[in-house]
């Protein structure tokens, strides 16, 4: 018995550096329950121990070397024991197949296939089972739970009941009681887990704050370090999700990612420092390096891409992919940003969406813009309601509700508004204009559902030599110069009316067509036609023909309508030469009668 105080005096016990804040401090009192436990263990009766002393090979396949080591065991029930070390498996009796390497390793198991290697590992285990202990002091305040693994020294130090847990690394779930099923691997991993079960770590440091929190896994340095009760957690990356305290359903990937996250729920992060300010905000997802990462309370973002939504605060529902996409925008809400540098400068502006390298890259509180293509947008600072699709559409438009379609479609369009442009390249400084094609490119236009359709109350549209569109405007106060057209018209009457046939290449029907021949009419009256783009003499204005036939016709209405009048005072200067006439003629009658009764009455006279 003397020998074994002696002994006892002689064993080292661990240091405890109290400078050190990080270290596990467990303690004198630990120490001291060992000894007592050492003191109980020398003191049982010689009749319960091997015979003869430990010292090698003692039946039924057990092993025992070192003072007390295996004392209690009973050989005909217990076997495959291997106890090395002072008291090491020193209160087994019936166990089977436990292996302790170390003084104070199992000191107090009763329980079977336990294995402790290390100074103190297992030691307070009793009835625990199928457990493992690599380290000093390694779960060694295990009584009961069973399936435990601790690799390490410090590993699961306090784990008492928790089963199923495993920790490889210095001082790894080192505060762990009851929590079960958790995997820590690293220096302080898990360190300061207690009720909180399936969990992994893997990292120095990682989930070392947690406590209570379930199903968590972090991989990497610092990794949910700070978490305690957040739940369903997945970071991987040094320092992922660092400074989640009760945050649930986020995933971080990649270092630093979510670092600063602390109660921010269903966020999800791939890449260095993604959403790397996140404290509040839900429902973000950020994939690439540094996407996101000021974000602190803005919610339902998306950034995919380097620098992505780098600057968004508290702005929502943005949605960003691309290298700087949307990289300034701070509060701006409801963006989408899909290229590189698409909306790169946005701060405040609100539901803008551009697609497209550089689109909308200058934009910054320019609300409801569309872009699409390479650099669509780009200048645009403030104006708002804009469309562009193409590449360079509206590229220097600072203007609002403008919309250009096709490559370079207002490209040229600057501080005007009301804009459409559509395959032009606009012109600087004009609004309310609409532009299709391009002179010289386009040879042709064809627009469905006007042929053969009739509109009731219309007027034709014209087209001058650079495409504008238009109808002839009639009131007197849109023109200069008003006179009477007179004998202007009387070129008319020069002209030769022909029929022909357009050639093949326009009109491969060849239908017969009525009409004058514009070089004819040009010798006539050369502001009678419209020249193409050589000068030469394309088609005949039929409009202004009109309306010199309408003078002409009405010069010989008044023509005829003098001769009528003429005719008309023919007849009744007639009807009055008729009725004079007819008075004559009555006055000769009368007169004739009379002389006719003149005669008779000479006659009668004669004769008598």
């Amino acid at each position: 018995m003397e020998d074994h105080r002696r002994k006892m005096k002689r064993m080292k016990t661990s240091k405890i550096n109290p400078s050190n804040p990080t270290q596990p401090i467990f303690g004198r009192r630990a120490l001291l329950w060992a000894a007592v436990v050492f003191a109980l263990v020398s003191s049982l009766s010689s009749s319960q121990a091997v015979d003869p002393p430990p010292d090698g090979d003692y039946g039924n396949f057990n092993t025992a070397e070192g003072g007390n080591a295996l004392s209690s065991l009973n050989v005909s029930t217990g076997g495959n024991n291997t106890g090395l070390g002072s008291n090491a498996l020193a209160s087994d009796v019936s166990g089977d197949a436990n292996t302790a390497v170390g003084s104070g390793a199992l000191a107090t198991n009763t329980a079977d296939n336990n294995t402790a290697v290390g100074f103190q590992s297992l030691l307070r285990n009793t009835t625990g089972s199928n457990n493992t202990a690599i380290g000093l002091n390694a779960l060694f305040s295990n009584t009961t739970a069973s399936e435990v693994t601790a690799i390490g020294a410090n590993a699961l130090f306090s784990n008492t009941t928790g089963a199923g847990d495993t920790a490889t690394g210095f001082w790894a779930l080192y505060s762990n009681t009851t929590g079960s099923f958790n995997m820590a691997g690293g220096y302080a991993a898990l360190y300061l887990n207690s009720t909180g079960s399936y969990n992994t770590a893997t990292g120095g440091g990682a989930l070392y704050s947690n406590t209570t929190g379930n199903y968590n896994t972090a991989s990497g340095y610092g990794a949910l370090n700070g978490n305690r009760t957040g739940y369903y957690n997945t970071a991987t990356g040094s320092q992922a999700l660092q400074t989640n305290f009760d945050g649930y359903r986020n995933t971080a990937t990649g270092v630093a990612a979510l670092y600063y996250n602390t109660t921010g729920t269903d966020n999800t992060s791939n890449g260095a420092n993604a959403l790397y300010n996140n404290t509040m905000g839900i429902d973000n997802t950020a994939s690439g390096s540094a996407a996101l990462t000021g974000n602190t309370t803005g919610n339902f973002n998306t950034a995919s891409g380097f620098d992505a939504l780098f600057s968004n605060t508290t702005g929502s529902n943005d949605t960003a992919s691309g290298v700087n996409a949307l990289l300034a925008n701070t509060t701006g809400t409801d963006n989408t940003g899909n290229g590189a540098n698409a909306l790169y400068n946005n701060t405040t502006g609100i539901d803008n969406t551009a697609s497209g390298s550089a689109a909308l890259t200058r934009n910054t509180t320019g609300n409801y813009n569309t872009a699409s293509g390479v650099n669509a947008l780009f200048y645009n600072l403030v104006g708002h309601d804009n469309t562009a699709e193409g590449f360079q559409a509206l590229l220097n438009n600072k203007g609002s509700s403008n919309v250009g379609v096709g490559s370079n479609a207002g490209a040229n369009l600057t501080s005007g508004s009301n804009n459409i442009d559509i395959g032009n390249l606009g012109v600087a400084g004009e609004a309310g204009k609409i532009r299709i094609g391009t002179k010289g490119t386009h040879n042709g236009a064809f627009i469905a559902g006007i042929y053969g359709k009739t509109s009731g109350s219309s007027t034709p549209v014209f087209i001058n030599a650079n495409g504008l569109l238009g109808t002839v405007q009639s009131s007197a106060r849109f023109k200069d110069e008003i006179k009477p057209m007179d004998k202007a018209s009387e070129a008319l009457l020069q002209l030769r009316p022909v029929t022909f046939r357009y050639k093949e290449e326009l009109d491969p029907e060849k239908v017969p067509q009525f009409g004058l021949i514009a070089e004819e009419v040009e010798k006539v009256n050369p502001d009678l036609v419209l020249r193409d783009d050589e000068g030469k003499a394309m088609t005949v204005r039929y409009e202004a023909v009109n309306a010199m036939l309408l003078n002409e016709f009405l010069k010989e209405r008044r023509k005829a309508q003098q001769q009528e009048a003429a005719i008309e005072q023919l007849k009744i200067s007639a009807a009055q030469q008729q009725k004079q006439i007819e008075s004559l003629s009555a006055m000769v009658q009368k007169v004739s009668n009379e002389h006719k009764l003149d005669e008779r009455a000479s006659a009668v006279l004669t004769s008598n």
